[in-house]
């Protein structure tokens, strides 16, 4: 693989967050306006929600799609599986349960309802038009092929893994900021159970990316395993009646594991040239 391909890290990122940035809170905007009751600003306000979701993928497929190299590296992503040990396949589709799960179960001595383990009847947010089933669905691709193809590899050109996650994920959050202000959507409910479950949805994200990269990278950047690390994390998060306590205690059991594997696989994580 040739990192130095990803050489526009500012034309990136500034079109991966300034133009999400404009739609969202246009959307903001309009979700608490009187014209949020008309069927029609609905349509168009979740229509620049999705937009805003694009950005990222958009602005990676024309700088990769130009160059063979760069071309080829990405489809190689998308249907190589040869040498991935099955290992990774239960890793990725079994252990976000296990934390969530646990995280639940350590609830309980803090006087937690065990009602928790039961599965809900609907997802805590809405999206305009869309099912919350479907953005669940359809964001892990989304984001994926435009963070992990383009945006993580263009940081990872200039510095470490275990740096390169946390750049990653100062940015990630500040990308997220907005959907804090749009209403029903999934940040703004947490603002609204309490200003500290929305910190610790933006904690979480190093811990998560560190592990999400770990993955990435042991997995020979697969992206089939790439997205469905991330759809199976967010459906984990949701399904269950989960406590928003209990998320905070996931947030820390991902910190464990995290820190964990930093410190087994040193090299992985601080050596600038070794990708795995």
């Amino acid at each position: 693989m040739k990192l130095e391909k990803y050489r526009h890290p500012f034309i990136f990122y500034g079109i991966a967050v300034i133009v999400p940035w404009a739609f969202w809170f246009t959307l903001a905007h309009i979700s608490h306006s009187e014209l949020w009751n008309s069927s029609v600003w609905v349509f168009i306000g979740s229509i620049l929600g999705l937009l805003g979701l694009l950005a990222p993928l958009i602005t990676a497929f024309v700088l990769i799609l130009p160059d063979r190299e760069m071309r080829d590296e990405l489809i190689a992503a998308c249907t190589n599986f040869k040498g991935i040990r099955w290992g990774w396949y239960a890793f990725v589709f079994l252990f976000p349960f296990a934390v969530i799960l646990s995280a639940q179960a350590i609830s309980l001595l803090f006087g937690r309802s065990a009602e928790q383990f039961k599965f809900v009847e609907s997802f805590s947010f809405s999206a305009g038009i869309f099912p919350a089933w479907f953005i669940m669905f359809i964001a892990p691709v989304i984001e994926e092929f435009g963070w992990h193809t383009y945006g993580t590899h263009c940081i990872r050109r200039r510095f470490n893994l275990f740096t390169s996650c946390f750049i990653f994920g100062i940015i990630w959050g500040i990308w997220h900021m907005p959907l804090s202000f749009v209403k029903d959507y999934y940040q703004s409910v947490l603002v609204e159970t309490g200003i500290i479950y929305s910190i610790n949805f933006m904690i979480s994200l190093i811990p998560y990316l560190i592990i999400d990269n770990w993955t990435y990278y042991k997995t020979k950047r697969n992206m089939f395993l790439q997205v469905s690390q991330h759809l199976v994390w967010g459906y984990t998060m949701e399904i269950f009646r989960t406590h928003p306590d209990s998320k905070i205690i996931h947030t820390i059991l991902l910190i464990i594991f995290s820190a964990a594997i930093v410190i087994r696989d040193r090299k992985f994580f601080f050596d600038k040239s070794y990708e795995g």
